[in-house]
């Protein structure tokens, strides 16, 4: 399913690419940020980066615990997938910052500590060119948040590229601040698709034959345009985009109980629209979801939409709207 979430994402790819050929030509450290809502396919659009032509040698990428962020959380989960020998840094300070279990612990300043983390990430990226993957700033701990902005500003050769979710609080609006303002600065936001671009995945899923320009708009409209939920639509009842619907026999009401189904409206704004109760619109949906063997109201519109009976809804809906309206 990469497909999904990449498709209206290359002008981020492509910026990416940019700033690392910058820093693999030495010209110097550049922050990358990309923000976006959940299941805007931020993760993705990392992973396709690191795929791209020219590869680092080196990632150190680092994620926040889920459910209890210690201190350094980034670094430890670097640090816990890499050779840590040679490194020059005192062994207990090194352990404390693995978050190694039962080690004696040296107590250390928050200032000196920030000192041995940086020269940790300077020790594993030693001279050649890097990329140091910040994933779910907004869900690190605040070392970690000092950490990060302390290395934006070292004369490290590496792309540091940090995704987060938009800022809800004080500490992640604060580092995302000092992270945008490095001079170099790469910021994208990802926000999601438009109807034009579910279209383009539609087809790249099932074909030119089965994505018109309705299907796309009423699934757009179903998933917000957001990746994540398009590619589970398309895996939990996409089965219905890719095959074509059966003839089936609708009454001109079922016919207009479908169409605004199609316009996102449950059942109460439904009976108000068409002048009938509640009780009578359930009959409809139900009898509509007998009919074309769909299993939910989503699945009965993408079934009108993949078919050539699709006209014939949609001027029944036209109709409801405007007897409505009058």
């Amino acid at each position: 399913m990469m497909a999904v979430p990449m498709v209206g994402r290359a002008p981020a790819l492509d910026e990416l690419r940019r700033a690392w050929s910058r820093v693999r030509s030495g010209g110097g450290p550049i922050t990358a940020v990309v923000t976006g809502a959940p299941g805007t396919g931020k993760s993705t659009l990392v992973a396709s980066f690191l795929r791209a032509g020219n590869p680092p040698r080196t990632v150190l990428a680092g994620t926040a615990r889920v459910h209890s962020p210690a201190p350094y959380d980034w670094l430890a989960s670097v640090l816990t997938r890499r050779d840590t020998t040679g490194i020059d840094v005192p062994a207990d300070a090194l352990s404390w910052l693995k978050q190694d279990p039962d080690v004696p612990r040296e107590r250390y300043t928050p200032e000196a500590l920030l000192r041995i983390a940086v020269t940790a990430v300077r020790a594993l990226v030693a001279a050649a060119p890097a990329v140091l993957v910040v994933e779910d700033l907004h869900a690190l701990d605040p070392a970690s948040h000092n950490l990060i902005a302390e290395l934006a500003t070292t004369d490290l050769p590496a792309l540091l590229l940090v995704t987060s979710q938009p800022a809800e609080e004080p500490l992640t609006t604060r580092t995302l601040a000092r992270l945008t303002g490095q001079p170099g600065a790469v910021r994208r936001h990802l926000s999601g698709l438009l109807p034009a671009e579910v279209g383009e995945v539609l087809r790249h899923v099932y074909g030119v034959e089965a994505a018109s320009p309705e299907m796309a708009e009423a699934v757009w409209r179903r998933t917000g345009g957001n990746p994540h939920q398009l590619s589970e639509l398309i895996a939990i009842e996409g089965t219905l985009l890719a095959r074509q619907p059966q003839p089936v026999e609708l009454t001109a009401r079922e016919r207009e109980v479908l169409g605004l189904l199609a316009e996102g409206m449950p059942n109460k704004q439904i009976a108000r629209v068409l002048g009938i109760s509640v009780r009578t619109v359930t009959v409809h949906v139900s009898n509509l979801l007998r009919k074309t063997g769909a299993s939910s109201r989503t699945e009965a519109v993408l079934w009108a939409l993949s078919g050539d009976h699709r006209v014939g809804w949609r001027d029944n809906r036209s109709a409801a709207r405007s007897q409505s309206s009058a």
